[in-house]
């Protein structure tokens, strides 16, 4: 007998009986934070005698909170969620999957997603039209004409795949069709004795803000599509059981401070404290007055300050909102009956209520949290709104350049008539972004912002591209109920579509006009979104500097112009009569925000909208949809192509070689992020890809966006490490400019060239290739394709002095080996410039079921001379190691399936 069968037991909720794994009274529970005990759950439900021990769930049970992480569990996540970017190729890859399994003689039909797999379609509608009336249907009537080969495919996914549903197009970002819909908290299925299971939800998704539904007590995390694919395949994830910080919230949010200026204060704390590979949870009385919307803001802001999650515990707040979201009384009996009955109630002033340990601790009184935004580059910035504008004149000249003209630039346009602009300029300001659009404080309070400064006569500057997408049909809702539609719609913020838009770089072309004027006269002008990112390149590729806000002060700065602008001392214009008007004028109370959302934010709205969810509008439904459980390949297609990662695939792994001769293909500095490596955004025609789509006879009007082709990989090879922004020292090194973006040193050809097309010199040459870098590689979104893009370039191996995460795991999940430089040390340190040769020796040990904790690495100078040091492995687990030694995840999970 084992844990797993003498832990089942019978739970009543709603006049109905439930079996359960119960875990409250397990010796060491207690103490433990609420996070780890869903992993005990977690643990105890699947053990399977290898995989999953008794001794797995008594380790975890025995946590020593001031214990390094060194103890390997293996997590079952009950769902996997996916954004149409990352869940596209994931659906490639399982196509081309059941392909493979054909070809070696198996039943293609093993291929199925074994847990509840979800796709909301959210991050392809771009933003073509704005500030009319009708920018809605136009851009979604765009999106279709744009994205009709992709739709086909998921639609086809849809029908062939088991246990896979898709949210269409229209209607909402993935994070908040998850919080208002698909999150139950407490799972519950009908077992072969028929017998119904409960059992607590749990959830990863291909989108690193997968923790919004932390806020919910879900406990959950982006991971990779890689990663995503094999749990989709039923199998769990590895990962060291973690240090948890705790942090309490007392107080209560201050007048005129928003959600989002609370969430930026909380990413500054913990990025200065340090979380990376930790878990985050929030406890203590007072997060009983923290509003689940808010729970949600907070856990949404996790992939910035850098934590695996940040969550909540289950109580009358998380039951409250079940109840708003229409979700039904039996299922929130079931979430109430489960948690208390589990230990894992989180209300501290119940009487049964034991404080958990932690590791480490944080602590922030709301009281003190004052208006912020983040910029120009980075979430985890925080700049107070007092000193935005003396922040910005000493941070702009950095983004200026001999070429950049100082004076005003004439321009005129049809659209919005003739001005000037000049740097600093606001030329996006856009309502956008799971991050706050979920959150009915905040959108609120932009829409009493635009009531108010419509009704003093004050409008946007008319170089100001406004925009509002919200993240669900229902907030368009309750914007219409309380009147304040028609007030965004008078200041240019009519809705412009359901979904991520100008967060995930789909703000769209600016007027070309302003767009012209900015290029030849190399202005740095600014934009400022409601969002979770703002890394260079990323908004617009006219856009130098870019500033996450809360939805009320994105509009404020709509209205200012500028981000050159104090708002304590500069007027946002006149009223009728002359008067000078400030924010704090139209800036409405946190009373009268509450009183608009506690009487328009219905039950009913969520009912009805959530009625017919998987449905689709017409658009939808009257695609052409291919049938079989064999998806038909267009060799034509330029939007989703059957991968090569299978290609010559054997049944048994060959044996994991030493690497010899390697060449470096970028050499790179501190905070390389996952969008300077992952393709995103639109393309050059001049760029590798924009070449590969001319040659097959797209315009470039129809190049869409990298996201959008991510299931074709021979755009995404292309754009791989092709950002704007990125800066390849190797240049340098050589005697060359660096020139910004996709480039490098091709030492075969012995000339500069794009970072594509010299690495095709290379795997044409069978020289492997190295990537080198500094501090925090990888920060940013659970990108597949930034580890898919380098295995495809033919690197074998990165070597930084410190990697995140999530990409970290990917470039395993790919059979690219992470490396980090000794402590301590870097390239620079070691006297490394990127034109040697490498050999890494030790990794051959591998073969033998061993991890080395280090391989012996020789760089060879041109001059002959050697420079050897010890790289320490980042295989982090065994199941890492499992993945490496068959070349990757998938073909780890394909030949066990096929077994």
């Amino acid at each position: 007998m084992s844990l797993r069968d003498d832990q089942l037991a019978t739970l009543k909720a709603a006049g109905k009986d439930f079996d359960y794994y119960n875990i409250a009274n397990l010796d060491g529970i207690d103490h433990l934070p609420y996070s780890l005990k869903v992993l005990v759950e977690n643990l105890v439900r699947n053990i399977d005698g290898a995989n999953i021990t008794d001794e797995h769930v008594k380790t975890l049970l025995d946590w020593d909170p001031n214990a390094e992480p060194s103890h390997e569990i293996q997590f079952t996540p009950s769902r996997v969620i996916m954004q149409d970017f990352t869940g596209v190729p994931c659906i490639v890859d399982l196509a081309t999957m059941r392909d493979a399994v054909k070809e070696l003689g198996g039943d293609p039909e093993v291929i199925n997603p074994q847990v509840q797999s979800d796709m909301v379609i959210d991050h392809s509608v771009q933003i073509d039209k704005y500030g009319i009336a009708n920018a809605v249907q136009e851009n979604m009537d765009i999106e279709y004409q744009r994205n009709g080969e992709r739709y086909q495919f998921l639609r086809w996914g849809q029908q062939a795949f088991k246990n896979f549903r898709v949210v269409p197009p229209g209607t909402g970002i993935i994070h908040q069709v998850n919080i208002e819909y698909l999150a139950k908290v407490v799972m519950s299925k009908t077992e072969a004795n028929g017998n119904t299971l409960a059992y607590l939800d749990s959830c990863v998704g291909t989108d690193s803000h997968t923790t919004t539904e932390n806020g919910l007590g879900v406990l959950g995390w982006g991971v990779g599509g890689i990663e995503a694919e094999a749990a989709m395949l039923g199998q769990p994830i590895s990962m060291l059981v973690p240090r948890v910080v705790g942090f309490k919230l007392t107080g209560s949010i201050p007048e005129g401070v928003t959600a989002t200026d609370v969430v930026l204060t909380i990413t500054d704390m913990l990025r200065k404290h340090g979380v990376v590979g930790k878990f985050v949870e929030f406890y203590g009385e007072g997060i009983a007055s923290v509003p689940l919307a808010n729970r949600a803001t907070i856990g949404n802001m996790d992939p910035e300050f850098g934590s695996t999650c940040g969550i909540f515990p289950i109580d009358n707040v998380t039951l409250d909102y079940l109840r708003l979201t229409g979700r039904s009384k039996e299922q929130v009996a079931l979430v109430e009956a489960y948690a208390k009955a589990n230990k894992l109630w989180g209300d501290a002033s119940d009487p049964d209520y034991v404080e958990p340990q932690y590791s480490e601790y944080e602590e922030l009184d709301l009281g003190t949290v004052v208006p912020s935004i983040a910029g120009p580059k980075r979430p985890q910035d925080r700049i107070l709104l007092s000193e935005a504008k003396e922040m910005f004149e000493k941070t702009a000249p950095a983004y200026e350049t001999e070429k950049t003209v100082k004076d005003p630039v004439a321009v005129s346009t049809d659209f919005r008539g003739d001005f000037d602009i000049e740097n600093g300029d606001v030329a996006i300001a856009s309502i956008t972004s799971c991050t706050n659009t979920s959150n009915p404080s905040v959108m609120i309070a932009a829409g009493l912002i635009a009531r108010n400064a419509h009704a003093k006569g004050l409008k946007p500057k008319p170089w100001v591209k406004t925009s509002l997408a919200p993240g669900s049909q229902v907030v368009a809702d309750y914007l219409k109920a309380a009147g304040l539609q028609d007030d965004l719609d008078a200041l240019g913020y009519q809705l412009v579509g359901f979904g991520c838009a100008t967060c995930i770089g789909n703000s769209g072309p600016l007027l070309p006009e302003i767009s012209e004027a900015i290029n030849t006269n190399d202005l740095t002008v600014t934009a400022v979104l409601s969002g979770n990112r703002n890394f260079e390149g990323r908004i617009s590729p006219d856009v130098k500097m870019n500033y996450l806000a809360s939805p009320p002060l994105v509009i404020a700065y709509a209205l200012a112009g500028t981000m050159d602008f104090d708002f304590e001392t500069q007027p946002l214009g006149a009223d009728a009569d002359g008067n000078d008007v400030y924010l704090k004028d139209i800036w409405p109370t946190n009373s009268e925000v509450a009183a608009v959302v506690d009487g328009t934010v219905s039950r009913e709205m969520f009912l009805k909208d959530y009625a017919s969810v998987f449905d689709g509008d017409h658009r939808w439904k009257g695609l052409d949809v291919p049938e079989g459980e064999l998806f038909a390949w267009n060799d034509k297609s330029t939007y989703v192509r059957k991968q090569t990662f299978f290609d010559g695939m054997k049944a048994t792994p060959d044996p994991v070689a030493d690497i010899h001769g390697a060449r470096v293909l970028a050499l790179l500095g501190d905070s390389v992020t996952t969008d300077h490596i992952s393709p995103a955004g639109a393309f050059k025609a001049s760029s590798p890809a924009g070449k590969y789509l001319t040659e097959r006879g797209v315009e470039p009007k129809n190049f869409n966006s990298y996201g959008s082709r991510r299931g074709n990989h021979e755009i995404m090879v292309r754009g791989t490490f092709g950002n704007i922004r990125l800066r390849n020292q190797l240049l340098a090194s050589v005697g060359e400019e660096v020139t910004p973006g996709g480039f490098t040193y091709d030492f075969l050809a012995k000339k500069p060239t794009t970072i594509f097309e010299a690495s095709r010199d290379y795997i044409d040459n069978k020289v492997p290739l190295v990537v080198l870098a500094g501090k925090e590689y990888g920060t940013g979104s659970s990108r597949d394709w930034a580890a898919k893009g380098t295995v495809m370039l033919g690197v074998k191996a990165v070597i930084t002095e410190s990697f995140e995460r999530i990409h970290r795991s990917n470039l395993i999940g790919m059979g690219v080996l992470p490396l980090q430089f000794p402590a301590g040390e870097s390239y620079e340190s070691l006297g490394l410039n990127g034109t040697e040769t490498y050999d890494i020796a030790g990794v051959e040990k591998l073969n033998e079921g061993v991890t080395p904790k280090t391989v012996h690495v020789t760089a060879t100078h041109e001059d002959g001379s050697k420079t050897e040091f010890d790289a320490v492995v980042r295989i982090d687990t065994p199941g890492e190691a499992d993945y490496y030694r068959n070349g990757g995840i998938l073909q780890y999970v394909l030949r066990n399936l096929m077994k």
